[in-house]
């Protein structure tokens, strides 16, 4: 019988890396509208959905533009000075569309780069003209709390 000396021995930790591309921390299942929806639409929605602004793709499913709750701001208030509690305005009158989209495979490090660049609170993610997903400031920040540091 041959019995070994050499006691247990720990196994060579492995260099994992972690996931840091923004395709990996991207919503996908997204919430978008058309350029013909009503602002009161958007606002139902976003407020039903708790979350602040959403793309606007056109009947191909193109991204034409993106809409906020800071985009909407103007029609509400025009609606407080007619006493209009409807808000009529189409989408495509108050969105924003030079959109500012970004690559799936850029590093969440590059991605939070641009959000302090462009004070800007979400960033459409499209490759070849698609769209992917989105990626917010939100998200960027919850990666940020689960890197560890070994692998920063």
């Amino acid at each position: 019988m041959v019995k070994s000396f050499q006691g247990v021995r720990e196994a060579e930790p492995r260099n994992q890396t972690q996931p840091i591309s923004v395709r990996d921390h991207m919503t996908t299942n997204l919430i978008t509208f058309r350029p013909d929806d009503t602002i009161d639409k958007v606002l139902v929605t976003l407020a039903s959905k708790k979350i602040s602004g959403a793309p606007v793709l056109d009947h191909s499913g193109k991204l034409v533009g993106i809409i906020s709750e800071v985009d909407c701001l103007s029609v509400v208030i025009k609606g407080q000075y007619t006493n209009t509690p409807k808000f009529s305005a189409l989408v495509e009158e108050k969105m924003t569309k030079d959109v500012m989209t970004l690559s799936p495979d850029i590093t969440i490090f590059d991605a939070a780069q641009l959000f302090l660049e462009h004070k800007i609170r979400r960033f459409p993610v499209v490759k070849d003209g698609k769209l992917l997903g989105q990626i917010s400031l939100s998200d960027i920040i919850r990666v940020f709390t689960k890197l560890k540091t070994t692998t920063w």
